[in-house]
């Protein structure tokens, strides 16, 4: 196999530096090469800012830290660069800007020298099978129309480079960015969908399907508010008969149950003595003590998400932010000192999506409060789960450490799929639809194993006993489907929220939130609202305000000056 590297300033033109080419390369066993380091950059590059600024499987840094749904965390004067982002004060200078754009082209610059080499074997002597040929151009197209839709969420107008053979007489430097890209998206998702299998290529579950790319070519319509042509996408892949929903909801999380029936798209990450295609995720987000192991302490829930998971005592969810209770938690509160942690009814998701004081934390020990945190009083009390760690009773990472391990990152699957379409019956005025389709979610929830281990413990810390039943419940869960005639479905406003706050609930610090809410045009409301409260419980929001006119994020400078008079910035930055 070939590693593929290519510098953030070169990814328009230059060869790939480390790359084996010519006649090597015209081979079918070239072609496949290339098409894999084209799936490595899937994770970003291998150098540590691709995890905060680049975020390219998880998009955790504009999809979540952005939103209400969590903090960049870790201290304050940590990772700078972060702090803009989540004050929403960022500048064309900015790192992060330039690092995200850099990663995405690369992917680009891979998926279309996977083409031009494809095209260039197959007028030789030595050509690739005509069906494997087919199906490299669609899974090339497919990985193209990825990198491009991952710019464009960020960045909005974007120049979507193609092949010079594509492109014709302009070179890929004089692209301009006079578009959002989504016809090119578009098209080349439509020709994988018309080209890949239905099962995945050559046996490898990280490769795409037909229904993979039909899942992101819905996606994009609904980033267009295209809902009329997200639909058919997404009813060829509920009554494909192809995907179920898994009996646990944090079988999609565990590194045990990867690529298994409800996932859709996986990007697949691996260690082993010598190498590892992982995305460093890991470690970034673990506490910065405890059992678990030293981590950098970054992406903590907020507040604000914590409140959401509380229920009615009927197990349903709280739809208006102004109905729920502010939750208890340990803020300002040391691990030695006492506290008793809510007895709020809760969804069953939360402890499996939010670590916090009091519950165990996937088999490594009881979380124990502040000993855990950086730095509590800039990122909160809360740590992530769904990234941080496999279960510690699974020897998954035999090679791993905590900055790579083997954790696959669940792009799509079949929940995101049973949500937007309920989403879209919402809209459309098919309110009993968009219930029936909710409780297939919330159903799944109720039967899923719930997180164990009721703790007696008011204090934490040296020579303290920690007593836990584990034949009990952690906290007190409860989650119910919504009944028929239910008031939260009686009205398209009333289920418009409820289908919302179940995709909150569904997908929490997955890396969509931000961007759920630049589509539905409620991110100036909800997100203005949020740092109103949010000063309440932390300082860090303090002066902050959001521009719903920079909703997507600056070109970086560095990139404007590369190709002066090709790129324009987005004006709200000039």
């Amino acid at each position: 196999m070939w590693l593929f590297i290519i510098s953030c300033d070169d990814f328009l033109t230059k060869e790939p530096f480390g790359s084996a080419a010519g006649t090597l390369m015209e081979t079918p066993e070239g072609v496949e090469a290339i098409l894999i380091g084209a799936y490595n950059s899937l994770n970003g590059s291998n150098h540590y800012r691709t995890d905060f600024g680049g975020a390219m499987a998880n998009d955790w840094t504009y999809g979540s830290v952005a939103s209400d749904d969590c903090y960049k965390g870790t201290s304050a004067g940590d990772q700078n660069d972060f702090n803009y982002i989540e004050r929403y004060a960022t500048l064309p200078t900015n790192l992060y800007m330039e690092v995200r754009w850099g990663d995405c082209y690369n992917g680009v610059a891979r998926a279309n020298q996977t083409l031009d080499f494809l095209w260039i074997t197959q007028e030789g002597s030595n050509p690739i099978e005509a069906n494997r040929a087919t199906v490299i151009e669609a899974e090339a197209k497919f990985l193209r129309a990825w990198f491009h839709f991952k710019a464009n969420r960020i960045f909005q107008k974007i120049p979507y480079i193609k092949t010079q053979s594509e492109l014709g007489e302009i070179l890929p430097e004089q692209v301009p960015n006079d578009s959002e890209g989504w016809d090119d998206i578009e098209a080349d998702l439509q020709y994988a969908i018309d080209n890949l299998p239905e099962s995945s290529p050559l046996g490898e579950p990280g490769r795409p399907t037909k229904y993979a790319a039909m899942a992101v070519k819905a996606h994009a319509h609904l980033y267009q508010n295209e809902l009329d042509l997200a639909k058919p996408l997404l009813d060829n892949i509920l009554n494909s008969g192809k995907y179920s929903l898994v009996d646990n909801y944090y079988d999609n999380y565990d590194q045990a149950t990867e690529n298994n029936k409800e996932s859709i798209f996986e990007i697949q990450s691996a260690t082993s003595q010598s190498s590892h295609t992982s995305n460093r995720f890991c470690n970034t987000v673990m506490p910065q003590a405890g059992p678990a192991g030293i981590g950098w302490g970054f992406y903590q829930p907020s507040q604000n998400l914590f409140d959401a998971f509380q229920v009615t005592s009927d197990g349903l969810p709280i739809l208006n932010d102004n109905d729920r209770v502010h939750l208890a938690t340990d803020m300002g509160i040391a691990s030695d000192e006492e506290f008793n942690p809510t007895d709020h009814l809760l969804d069953p998701r939360v402890d499996w999506t939010i670590a916090r004081r009091g519950v165990d934390y996937l088999g490594w020990g009881i979380m124990e409060g502040m000993t855990w945190i950086r730095e509590q009083s800039n990122g909160g009390p809360f740590m992530t789960k769904k990234y941080s760690l496999h279960f510690k009773n699974k020897s998954l990472n035999v090679y791993g450490n905590g900055a790579q391990n083997g954790q696959n990152t669940r792009a799509y699957r079949l929940a995101h799929i049973i949500l937007w379409r309920a989403e879209i019956a919402v809209e459309d005025g098919e309110l009993d639809y968009a219930r029936q389709l909710v409780n297939q979610i919330r159903n799944r929830t109720k039967r899923s194993d719930v997180v164990m281990g009721r703790v007696a413990n008011t204090k934490f810390g040296p020579g303290i006993e920690i007593i836990v039943d584990w034949t009990k419940p952690a906290a007190n869960y409860s989650i119910e489907p919504y009944p028929a005639g239910a008031e939260a479905f009686s009205t398209i406003e009333n289920a418009r929220k409820a289908v919302r706050l179940e995709q909150r609930l569904e997908f929490a610090t997955e890396g969509m939130r931000f961007f759920d809410l630049r589509r539905w045009k409620i991110d100036n409301e909800v997100l203005n609202n949020y740092i109103t409260e949010d000063i309440k419980f932390r300082s860090f929001l303090t002066g902050a305000t959001y521009d719903p006119n920079k909703s997507y994020w600056p070109l970086p400078e560095s990139q404007l000056d590369l190709q002066a008079g090709v790129l324009k910035q987005n004006p709200a930055y000039e």
